[in-house]
């Protein structure tokens, strides 16, 4: 029943900034986690950081740490993800999802996604 679109991605230079929004239609009751995924061309859908929908933990893959950071509007059921320092390898269209079941890097336990975003970074 739950829907959910991104926006945000686009062309940008190595160094540059994004910030992704993920927009929620539908309720929100067993909601638990809601992560942001990325898949490369060629390559395997991989975790890139999520957050617990109700407390607030954050959670990310090695390779983005402190540089991206995951935030959410619990009122206006809004998923954010600013991406500071982008680097090529960074390259992928970027996925949110919804969990019931965890709010961590399980990717088979996230059940909703959106369409995705196209996110480029030249070098």
């Amino acid at each position: 029943q739950v829907q959910l679109e991104e926006s945000g991605g686009g062309l940008v230079q190595a160094g540059d900034s994004l910030r992704l929004s993920c927009v929620t239609v539908g309720r929100t009751f067993s909601r638990l986690g809601m992560g942001w995924f990325r898949q490369a061309p060629g390559k395997e859908r991989e975790y890139v950081a999520s957050i617990g929908w109700i407390g607030g933990t954050t959670y990310y893959r090695d390779s983005v740490k402190w540089r991206f950071t995951i935030s959410r509007d619990y009122d206006t059921k809004t998923l954010y993800l600013q991406m500071n320092s982008l680097k090529p390898e960074d390259t992928g269209v970027y996925y949110c999802a919804e969990s019931r079941l965890t709010y961590k890097d399980e990717i088979d336990e996230y059940d909703a996604w959106g369409p995705g975003t196209q996110v480029t970074v030249s070098s």
